[in-house]
């Protein structure tokens, strides 16, 4: 039975639901009446970090608010990507993700966030390859003659990266998978090492971003062979890709993207999106990221969401049938 005290009191909701609710959108369309914290899950002063830096920056002065980086490395990411996930879902915690979003769920035993579940789709930042290189006094002067000489020294063949589970690595393994010859990985901590080992000829090959290879490159030092990617990169239009060069498929990219928690209000992170992709039309703003090797590719939400389910619909088989766990 509906008394009438029942009566008056729903009555009175309902009345002051069109007042909570403008509240609601007046304070969405407001955003931000105060700092937003960005989180990147990795240390400060690599290239994750610079890059989070030249937008945050910029939408600071775009707000009149501070977008705050906050810096939690550890776990190949899982720290930070754990942060957002369990932050209050108000828009004002904003996840800098990376490549390692989409693999570490099948890398990891357990990870303390879903992927897709936890998280908001906001936008792609941008995508880079990486770069396939031999010792400059290496034989090899192309894939073509790399797979040719791999296939003639099997057992032999190594490529180094800077950790277990990294893009490296997973360019190396599909690369060793699709040409159809196993070879060793050995993992560094970081990718100075790395560089070093394959510069000394300790190492046959290694995948990595063109900041920390060309200038070796350039030096004489190493040879790069091609790029990851599908298609040349921006930056380097001479280098071939794999895939051109005698691996028809292979199109391998890291990226940077910006997430929110999953139950953040719609409206805020429409807002995030518009202001995030703004920003990176700006030239000056897109000069600075491509300057740092990065193919501006600013999206929608829902094309980012198809992106991260895309990436992980790809590395889960190549993950689980080359059996790599993080250590």
């Amino acid at each position: 039975m509906i008394t009438r005290r029942r009566l008056i009191a729903t009555s009175a909701a309902a009345a002051l639901a069109p007042a909570v609710l403008t509240r609601s959108a007046g304070a969405q369309a407001n955003y931000p009446t105060k700092a937003v914290r960005l989180i990147v899950p990795f240390p400060p002063g690599g290239g994750t970090d610079n890059v989070g830096r030249i937008l945050s920056a910029r939408l600071s002065e775009v707000w009149g608010q501070q977008m705050v980086i906050e810096n939690r490395g550890g776990a190949g990411s899982n720290l930070g990507n754990k942060v957002v996930a369990r932050a209050n879902p108000d828009g004002y915690t904003v996840l800098f993700a990376a490549f390692p979003l989409a693999t570490n769920k099948f890398i990891y035993p357990t990870i303390p966030y879903d992927p897709i579940a936890d998280f908001a789709p906001i936008s792609l930042i941008g995508t880079f390859p990486n770069i396939l290189v031999v010792p400059n006094t290496s034989p090899v002067k192309s894939v073509a003659d790399l797979i040719a000489f791999a296939k003639a020294n099997r057992g032999d063949i190594t490529y180094g990266s800077s950790g277990i589970g990294t893009s490296p690595h997973l360019n190396g393994e599909l690369f060793s998978r699709m040409v159809g010859v196993e070879m060793t990985h050995i993992p560094y901590r970081g990718a100075g090492p790395a560089i070093i080992d394959i510069i000394g000829g300790r190492l046959t090959f290694i995948f990595n971003t063109s900041g920390s290879l060309m200038p070796h490159v350039q030096a004489g030092r190493l040879r790069a062979l091609a790029v990851s990617s599908g298609k040349r990169f921006s930056a380097e239009p001479s280098i071939p890709t794999v895939a051109e060069s005698g691996v028809p498929g292979f199109d391998v990219v890291s990226w940077y993207a910006l997430f929110a928690p999953a139950k953040a209000p719609p409206a805020i992170v429409a807002k995030l999106n518009a202001d995030a992709v703004a920003v990176m039309r700006e030239p000056e703003v897109r000069q600075r990221l491509e300057g740092l090797g990065l193919e501006v590719a600013a999206s929608t939400q829902a094309e980012l969401g198809a992106f991260l389910r895309a990436e992980m619909a790809k590395w889960e088989p190549v993950i689980k049938a080359a059996g790599i766990v993080a250590k």
